[in-house]
């Protein structure tokens, strides 16, 4: 059976990201095994790998950086063997080269750019940027956007926000005192800022879109 690897190393909603894959899976009559693991082994076999992320872009990096092997398994299986891949919210912002986040921190480098303070023009507007927000969809043809169009609402919480080099990586994105960016997608490499667990039926096609996701 085919398996889908969600990486646990401390960070995020993990749970409720397995059942809203597991609910993805059953509801689109798709078979998957999706399971959370710390394992470097059971990544590098994974036939799709998610990986989420709540809290401070360099506490989330040390917390991956030290699963013991875990590193080389993502690069394996993501960038050599191109596997599907889909961060979430930190997990997203961790493709980056550098955050900015307390301090200087280096990313994974796969999506040049950085994340850096979300800072609206409109100074009526809080940070963190929290709750739902309408998506502007810019790849509408991308398999991983199928099903989902400009004025869908997604839910967010963050205070920091990915900037990529290259603006045609940008997925998706959302107004917040100025763009702020929703999704990227490079090659196997899927990202969205929002979270697809709480974004109710747009989470679950995303993620429905990602089981079926074939790059």
């Amino acid at each position: 059976m085919p398996l889908t690897a969600i990486i646990d190393y401390g960070s995020g909603n993990l749970r409720s990201a397995q059942k809203a894959a597991q609910r993805a899976a059953r509801e689109g009559g798709l078979t998957t095994t999706v399971e959370l693991t710390a394992a470097a082994d059971v990544v590098a076999r994974a036939d799709r790998i998610i990986l989420p992320g709540v809290g401070a872009f360099g506490d989330c990096m040390a917390g991956l950086m030290a699963l013991d092997g875990m590193h080389q398994a993502l690069e394996e299986a993501v960038r050599t063997k191109g596997r599907p891949f889909l961060g979430i919210c930190v997990g997203m912002q961790l493709l980056a080269e550098t955050g900015f986040e307390h301090g200087t921190h280096a990313g994974l480098g796969w999506i040049p750019g950085t994340v850096e303070k979300v800072v609206p023009t409109d100074t009526s507007l809080k940070i963190p940027h929290m709750g739902w927000n309408e998506l502007i969809v810019s790849q509408p043809e991308h398999h991983m956007m199928a099903g989902l169009r400009s004025g869908d609402h997604a839910y967010f919480v963050h205070s920091y926000g990915f900037r990529p080099k290259d603006p045609s990586v940008i997925a998706a994105k959302v107004s917040y005192g100025g763009d702020v960016t929703a999704a990227v997608a490079r090659d196997n490499i899927f990202g969205t800022q929002f979270h697809p667990e709480k974004s109710q039926a747009v989470g679950l096609r995303l993620l429905q879109n990602f089981l079926r996701w074939a790059p």
